[in-house]
């Protein structure tokens, strides 16, 4: 994960003419869109050509980016932070769909399709993003075809993911569920110490159950000492036991 301290950045966005002039920022979002998955094969020219229409937004721990419905049509890409991605019922019960973490993009949709956002997107922690609008990469797309192949294998792979969380909520038991989430966030966290970056109730609210089911499942894992707590992580003390409970 990218910091940079030294180049304070305002909130909300900021205009890309006032960043052209400094060749450390364009350096410093092609290093991040390099790192970006669906990105790293591309030519250099193209990740230049998306570095140089990028401008710079950041929010604070439960800042609002985006809510469902609006229009934000716009490509989001974290360089810092976490972002959680979330939808609303009716009643008012969130769903929390994806949650983001650095060289992760999000709202690829909305930009490509120009629609409205199917989703919330709220800053879990303090976050600094870059955003390519829909026009800039319209434009860039038309002048370098292979960005347009890379969005839609991008949009593949988000579909794949999608049919995954279905599978989840209709064929696993919250504890199974509970267990694949432990260990995507230690996959991303690469160890085998997970933060607490999400209340109980967060991590109900992302699969599809209540806070006392999480609450009660978290402690039978560490009783039967698949786990244990450790102020504010989660310690994975057995990788394969979590792994066999994840595809039960």
């Amino acid at each position: 994960m990218s910091v940079y301290p030294d180049l304070p950045i305002p909130t909300g966005r900021l205009p890309a003419s006032g960043l052209g002039h400094l060749p450390e920022d364009r350096s410093r979002v092609f290093g991040l869109l390099s790192r970006v998955q669906f990105l790293q094969d591309l030519p250099a020219a193209v990740i230049g050509a998306l570095a140089h229409a990028a401008h710079a937004a950041r929010f604070d721990h439960g800042e609002v980016i985006f809510l469902e419905g609006d229009s934000a049509n716009a490509v989001y890409v974290v360089e810092q932070g976490v972002v959680k991605i979330s939808r609303t019922s009716l009643e008012g019960r969130e769903y929390i769909m994806h949650l983001v973490q650095p060289g992760g993009t999000f709202n690829d949709v909305a930009a490509l399709d120009g629609g409205p956002n199917p989703a919330t997107a709220t800053a879990l922690t303090l976050a600094t993003l870059w955003v390519i609008e829909r026009v800039d990469l319209q434009r860039i797309a038309g002048e370098h075809p292979a960005l347009a192949w890379a969005l839609m294998e991008d949009l593949a792979g988000r579909a794949r993911y999608l049919v995954g969380v279905v599978e989840d909520l209709a064929m696993r038991s919250v504890r199974g569920r509970l267990a694949r989430l432990l260990l995507e966030q230690a996959v991303a966290s690469r160890t085998e110490v997970v933060p607490m970056m999400m209340t109980q109730e967060e991590m109900a609210a992302r699969l599809g159950t209540v806070r006392e089911m999480v609450g009660r499942t978290l402690r039978s894992m560490a009783a039967a000492g698949i786990l244990e707590f450790d102020r504010h992580r989660i310690v994975i003390l057995d990788v394969d036991k979590l792994a066999e409970e994840a595809e039960v």
